[in-house]
């Protein structure tokens, strides 16, 4: 297990969560002082109440929690958050309200689930010329699946 040091930046903030034993995220929780409406179709910027250090190689990704997404149809607007080990800003989530309803969150709700990993940091070079596959530039659909 990899440890991550989170620091409460609000009141009332609520450390990230793991649902059950063998959860790959854990749940981030609003930090509001009152319960906020998203109109249909709108966005929200929803402040967690915490910063924290994610170690050098991982990156913490941010992604829909699947029961407000599939039920409410709330879901990050960026689809899935980035948050660089460098950053040691408020973890914001920008909750998308997707449905023609408003959508109202509770205080201290779960809005959104963060999965802790590792990246492989790439060197890119120029090429004029790339290897050849079976797909080659093959575009969306192109491998009839």
């Amino acid at each position: 297990m990899q440890t991550v040091n989170v620091k409460k930046i609000k009141s009332g903030a609520i450390l990230p969560s793991y649902g059950s034993e063998f959860a790959a995220g854990a749940d981030l929780y609003a930090c509001l002082d009152a319960d906020l409406t998203i109109p249909p179709h709108e966005t929200a910027m929803i402040g967690t109440g915490l910063a924290m250090e994610i170690p050098a190689g991982y990156g913490g990704f941010v992604y829909a929690r699947s029961g407000i997404a599939s039920k409410r149809g709330l879901a990050p607007a960026n689809k899935v958050g980035v948050v660089d080990a460098d950053y040691r800003g408020e973890l914001i989530v920008a909750l998308h309200n997707h449905s023609d309803a408003p959508q109202t969150i509770g205080k201290n709700e779960r809005i959104a689930q963060l999965v802790i990993a590792p990246f492989l940091k790439a060197d890119f070079t120029e090429s004029k010329t790339l290897s050849e596959t079976v797909r080659g530039d093959g575009g969306f659909g192109s491998t009839g699946k």
